[in-house]
């Protein structure tokens, strides 16, 4: 494929939206053909998976959370992704692969080399050419929400125990994969932003 596979990772509440329209406007800048996308979502079919796995009034049982994850990312990647890809589009993807290691792995407390692979066998073994890891302290994270004053989802008003497993396993995933960069999320947006448009044009050039 001749495009370019970038996703955003970190908790919630680190800037990854922000992040994702700031490279998306420097991106289309340079005459870039951009698909900015997400997960769970970013289709017709996603976008009901989101509405379930995320505002669903009740439980769902772990094992069933993950494969609705998986069920999303396979009719995303397939339909809206690849193709993009195949075209030599830049896809900016908010979530991917390692927030289900993340969420459902650590966070949920099931097996992470399990979920890995149910994903990427939903998604036929793709990987990003880039990961951004925005991290931040979950007690941060959660005054940003706070102050945000929206109306929780089901994962965003997990406990302070939840979001620390989902930042120390994304540390791990990071420290073990050289397509992740790691970047400071405390800092000012502009500065992050610089940061990763500094990596992003070492794969484009």
């Amino acid at each position: 494929m001749s495009g370019l596979f970038i996703t955003l990772e970190g908790g919630d509440g680190v800037g990854k939206s922000t992040q994702a329209e700031l490279l998306e406007r420097w991106l289309t800048a340079r005459e870039r053909t951009v698909l900015r996308t997400r997960e769970p979502g970013g289709t017709d079919v996603g976008e009901q998976i989101r509405e379930i796995v995320l505002h669903h009034r009740g439980d769902i049982a772990p094992r069933a959370e993950a494969l609705l994850y998986a069920a999303d990312r396979a009719h995303h990647i397939a339909t809206k992704v690849r193709p993009a890809l195949e075209a030599g589009s830049v896809v900016v993807q908010d979530r991917y692969i390692d927030s289900s290691v993340a969420y459902q792995g650590a966070g949920r407390v099931l097996s992470g080399d399990t979920i890995r692979d149910l994903s990427l066998w939903a998604v036929d073994g793709l990987l990003p050419d880039l990961t951004v890891l925005l991290d931040l302290d979950e007690a941060s994270a959660r005054q940003r929400l706070d102050a945000a004053e929206k109306r929780f989802d089901r994962l965003e008003a997990e406990k302070q125990e939840f979001h620390a497993r989902v930042r120390a396993a994304y540390l791990e995933l990071a420290a073990s994969d050289a397509r992740f960069l790691v970047v400071d999320a405390a800092r000012a947006p502009e500065e992050i932003a610089a940061e990763i448009r500094g990596r992003v044009e070492q794969l484009l050039d």
